[in-house]
């Protein structure tokens, strides 16, 4: 499954006043908002949908980010050349692998869970304290690292460190990575370039033959050297940055997402007059429409723009 966005030619075959939903990146793809403007067409961005109670059933980038974070485990599992949970046998004890994820997100604790499961010794950090009791009800262990003051935005994301925050967490998470095996990365912003939480240098502590995989490489990479699409070695550490992770278990990507369309439809679907009803009031559409009636109207997308 891929999440495509459409192309200009697609939007300029739209009848104007027509709805369109969809996956849109409108923070960087500001010549597809413009082509939804001048077409007149309402866009509505699945990536805007506010993670609110209400909103949950239609939240797909949670839904797409619990996939993603089960696939990459199973990934790293079988290009790691060691197992994943501890095995005694007569020939002796195998140590159980050690994973270490960063970011406790959807995608993390997914991935949290996915390695417990396997058998393996979770490590997890976040800059975001809040999440420590829920790493730990999953049975990862919450690194701690004394960051000074951090915390997540209304839309439960990870705010933006200082430079001098992002030099205390590398050096934490060094420690932590010269005993992991596989290292799964996680870290995205919303709507700005993903940080480079894992540097080069912290690449050389981790023992030949270990997996990192970067989650975040379609939106700039956690890991400085990754590459969107491919696996790279660094130093003997093998670097996946393969991309559409959810891709890789496609039935279940697919039910996920037409669910989440299915019920933001139904949310506003007037069965009385047939139509998809559009209160511009309504915190969910507020915060996801994106264009209507030949203007940009979404404000974060235009406080984005300057």
């Amino acid at each position: 499954m891929r999440l495509r966005k459409p192309g200009l030619e697609e939007v300029g075959k739209l009848k104007k006043g027509s709805i369109h939903i969809s996956f849109l990146d409108p923070f960087n793809e500001h010549e597809l908002v413009d082509a939804f403007t001048e077409a007149g067409v309402t866009a509505i961005s699945m990536e805007m949908i506010p993670r609110t109670t209400r909103a949950q059933k239609m939240d797909a980038l949670s839904s797409q980010a619990s996939l993603a974070g089960y696939a990459m485990v199973l990934l790293a599992a079988d290009r790691l050349d060691k197992i994943l949970p501890m095995m005694m046998t007569p020939a002796g004890t195998i140590s159980p692998s050690r994973v270490f994820v960063i970011g406790a997100g959807v995608a993390g604790l997914q991935a949290i869970a996915t390695a417990k499961r396997l058998g393996a010794r979770v490590d997890a950090f976040d800059t975001r304290p809040v999440v420590k009791e829920q790493v730990e009800s999953l049975g990862g262990k919450f690194v701690e690292i004394d960051l000074g003051e951090t915390g997540q935005t209304e839309g439960g994301y990870a705010k933006a460190l200082t430079e001098e925050q992002l030099e205390l967490q590398k050096q934490g998470q060094k420690k932590v990575m010269a005993q992991s095996d596989i290292v799964i990365t996680t870290a995205q912003l919303f709507g700005r370039k993903a940080p480079v939480v894992v540097t080069k240098d912290m690449l050389e502590v981790m023992k030949p033959g270990s997996v990192v995989v970067d989650l975040a490489v379609e939106s700039g990479g956690n890991v400085e050297g990754s590459v969107a699409g491919e696996e790279v070695n660094i130093g003997g550490v093998r670097v996946i940055g393969l991309t559409n992770m959810p891709g890789r278990v496609a039935v279940n990507a697919s039910q996920m997402y037409s669910a989440n369309l299915h019920n933001l439809v139904l949310e506003y679907w007037d069965q009385e007059s047939s139509s998809f009803q559009l209160n511009l009031e309504d915190d969910i559409l507020k915060g996801c429409i994106i264009t209507h009636d030949g203007a940009l109207i979404n404000d974060m997308i235009k406080n984005a723009r300057g």
